[in-house]
């Protein structure tokens, strides 16, 4: 296999967008379909599901490690989700990674991606390779979508809730993806991978 890391310089590209937009799925085909592209390893305070395999699925820290390595500065961004658990992406999971010549997709939310830009401000590596892009659907369209996934009414007002709040940041991001379809989308994202590249070149 060739090595093409001086040719394509790899990219951290960090998606966001509102719940049924399809970022997981759009994070996960650009791991599957093209090469030298890794899911970022977050960490999480929850327990694994059945079949999750900690350092591959997520780093599961207990609340008292996560603490530690929130107390060390170690991570560029994290929350709480749903007033339960925390989620974060610790440094060393993005830069060992595209400092190695790995490109990087990672799927946060609006918070998380303006924790992304604050590391960015202060980090050469970060600010030349990295591209944030929101998936826009408009909002009918997201209730069709949170409806066709089984979700009660209660959790799709919550989820629609959280759209509105996060469609007015629209702005803070690189680029935007106006969703229509999941091959419509993947294409965009595409486009948008090879720009953040030729940024970074």
């Amino acid at each position: 296999m060739t090595n093409t890391t001086a040719v394509t310089p790899p990219v951290l590209l960090v998606l966001a967008g509102p719940a049924g937009s399809g970022k997981t799925t759009l994070c996960e085909r650009m791991v599957a379909e093209v090469p030298g592209f890794e899911r970022v390893i977050t960490t999480t305070t929850r327990a694994p599901r059945p079949g999750e395999i900690n350092g591959v699925h997520y780093h599961f820290f207990s609340p008292e490690e996560f603490d530690a390595k929130v107390a060390a500065g170690a991570f560029l961004e994290w929350a709480w989700v749903h007033k339960k658990n925390r989620y974060g992406t610790l440094a060393s999971s993005v830069l060992d990674p595209l400092a190695a010549g790995r490109s990087l997709i990672i799927n946060v939310d609006v918070q998380g991606v303006e924790n992304f830009q604050r590391a960015a401000a202060s980090n050469a590596l970060l600010a030349k390779r990295m591209g944030t892009v929101f998936i826009n659907v408009p909002i009918p369209e997201l209730r069709v979508r949170l409806g066709g996934r089984g979700e009660t009414e209660a959790e799709i007002a919550h989820r629609m809730e959280t759209a509105e709040r996060e469609l007015k940041e629209i702005g803070k991001f690189d680029f935007v993806v106006e969703s229509h379809d999941r091959e419509g989308d993947f294409q965009a994202l595409l486009a948008i991978w090879r720009q953040v590249q030729a940024r970074a070149s």
